[in-house]
């Protein structure tokens, strides 16, 4: 079981994906960095929550081919 995202990380993840979206990859690491640039967010645990969702999305949209 994993745990539940709220939606305000699913809405802001979903629109950085859609507006930077070549900017983030299947690796947790380098979309950490990629979030640190595009947006000032001053929690580190969000971050890595949004960076945690992102790349979980780019890995299904990778595997799916959407």
């Amino acid at each position: 079981m994993g745990r539940v995202k709220s939606t305000a990380i699913k809405t802001l993840g979903n629109k950085m994906i859609a507006e930077h979206g070549d900017k983030f990859s299947d690796n947790f690491e380098k979309n950490k960095e990629a979030i640190t640039h595009i947006k000032e967010i001053k929690s580190k645990k969000i971050r890595n929550i949004l960076a945690g969702y992102i790349t979980r999305k780019m890995k299904n949209i990778k595997k799916t081919g959407i």
